[in-house]
């Protein structure tokens, strides 16, 4: 058991492995097709990206400053790092995927555009902030604390790093905000 459960990709493995059979057991309830395989990565990239914006909110950036200046080192060098990775890529992997579901399903230009029916303005709205979200993780987020944790091709000085640690934070907290009626829009628009 130690084997299996300390193997990250073995367990997504498996688990995709059961996702996949629960699709095959219960396609004739719900058809496997792209629209609905789309719409559960969507979910799947979406919980991983509020996850993360919430863990770094609500726990790592607290918490930093009690942490010991000779153990913040294990933090900004390794957890970080992945944080910001998988952080960047499911904020990108969400927005496209409600795109591709958006468009595929025809609402798309009426939900960007505030020119469908009030659910689909609501979905629209949804949609524009969580595009918001998504050009702060990437254009503000990510640049400042690339610096932040010296993850570009130079270091960057104390000064840098002092501007970046407020821009990443107004930025986080922003979509931290931005996150509670972005949820609302995306549940509640679905519902009726």
């Amino acid at each position: 058991m130690a084997k299996f459960f300390g193997n990250l990709h073995l367990v997504l493995a498996v688990g995709l492995a059961a996702a996949i059979g629960v699709m095959i057991c219960y396609g004739g309830v719900v058809p496997v097709d792209l629209n609905n395989v789309t719409h559960w990565l969507h979910t799947f990239f979406g919980i991983l990206w509020i996850g993360l914006l919430y863990y770094l909110n609500f726990v790592q950036v607290p918490t930093m400053p009690s942490i010991p200046a000779d153990q913040k080192g294990a933090i900004t060098g390794h957890i970080a790092p992945k944080v910001f990775f998988f952080f960047r890529y499911s904020a990108l992997l969400t927005v496209v995927t409600g795109l591709i579901i958006a468009f595929a399903a025809g609402y798309g230009h009426q939900a960007m555009t505030f020119s469908g029916e009030r659910q689909v303005n609501m979905i629209g709205l949804g949609m524009w902030l969580a595009l918001i979200m998504a050009f702060n993780v990437w254009f503000i987020i990510w640049p400042a604390q690339k610096k932040i944790l010296n993850l570009g091709a130079t270091e960057a000085s104390a000064e840098e790093k002092a501007a970046a640690a407020p821009r990443a934070l107004y930025a986080s907290r922003t979509n931290l905000l931005l996150s509670l009626p972005m949820l609302y829009c995306m549940v509640s628009a679905n519902l009726s």
